[in-house]
């Protein structure tokens, strides 16, 4: 998004895919946006949504079926297609300690995947090697068509460029304001006017629900209101996929709920691949096109959730049942 041209002002712009008709997920991203920021966020957001509907068509996904399952088991990869993001056999140890054990899953274009697992299974792990902070022992991991085992650190930040992630603790940068936070990715193109920025990262702020904490440092938010930074923070630097690592942990219900309906509306919207790291089965029933259940170092199931709660493994049946369990009160 170049800096606007005032000739080039009654130029038709990509218009954010608003998904079905009704309310929910389907609401517009940017109903909730101040005028003066709408026309920039909204020309930001098409650019965003046409660029990953075009990576995704070229994996043969993201079309209008991604996220269903017609055929066999949601462990079959769709015939013609690639998955945006795969495991292949993967193997992670930390000295004596096996944290992943021959990992097998993927996620398609467009599609939404839920790791499951108690704590200490590996499923923040697995993102961790996804963004090659950390390398797997054995194994092969592709993202957007390319096995990334064995890449350079300069070829890893090729592939930040399309995937970003976003952290328990937010990763903020502590010593500057929320507003520079998310305006930081938009200043390294160097391709956006001084203006556009501004308008940009003010937007994208009252879209995730902090409007007007622009000016406000990172420690003086509460956890859930970070992460909600760091969402838009992911969104300024136009991924093609979102990694979320338990996005609802230490948040209340109201803010975990508005957070669910975020990261739904950014998949419908933006056709962003997600991969949500989370123990909340509730969180996982609203967004999960396909789940991983991690137990032991081990992948115990891969599919749907649907196909999940008809399992008769007697792991996952003790899981399901000890997440239904109600404390009195």
């Amino acid at each position: 998004m170049p800096p606007r041209d005032p000739e080039n002002d009654k130029q038709p712009t990509h218009d954010v895919d608003n998904g079905v008709s009704g309310t929910g997920p389907a609401q517009d991203l940017t109903s909730e946006i101040s005028a003066e920021s709408q026309e920039s966020v909204q020309e930001f957001l098409g650019e965003a949504a046409q660029q990953n509907q075009e990576a995704n068509a070229e994996l043969g996904g993201g079309g209008e079926d991604a996220g269903r399952t017609t055929t066999g088991s949601a462990a079959e990869q769709p015939p013609n297609s690639e998955p945006y993001i795969s495991f292949e056999h993967v193997y992670k140890s930390f000295g004596s300690l096996k944290v992943l054990k021959d990992v097998s899953f993927f996620v398609m274009p467009g599609e939404t995947l839920c790791i499951l697992g108690r704590s200490g299974v590996g499923k923040s792990v697995s993102l961790q090697i996804l963004m090659g902070f950390l390398r797997a022992d054995k194994g092969e991991i592709r993202v957007a068509g390319e096995n990334i085992c064995g890449f350079s650190e300069a070829q890893l930040q090729a592939i930040r460029r399309k995937v970003t992630m976003v952290f328990q603790n937010g990763a903020l940068f502590d010593s500057i304001t929320v507003g520079e936070n998310v305006a930081f990715p938009l200043r390294e193109r160097g391709d956006l006017a001084e203006d556009q920025i501004q308008q940009v990262s003010k937007g994208l702020l009252e879209m995730v629900g902090v409007a007007g904490m622009d000016d406000l440092l990172p420690s003086d938010l509460s956890t859930g209101m970070k992460r909600s930074v760091a969402i838009a923070r992911a969104l300024a630097a136009q991924p093609e996929a979102i990694l979320y690592d338990e996005p609802t942990t230490m948040v209340d219900p109201l803010m975990g709920h508005l957070l669910g309906e975020l990261i739904a509306r950014l998949k419908k919207q933006l056709h962003l691949t997600s991969i949500v790291v989370t123990h909340d089965m509730r969180f996982a029933r609203k967004l999960a096109d396909r789940v991983v259940f991690l137990h032991e170092s081990e992948a115990r199931f891969f599919g749907t959730m649907e196909e999940m709660d008809a399992s008769q493994d007697p792991v996952i049946r003790e899981f399901l049942q000890l997440d239904e369990l109600v404390l009195p009160v």
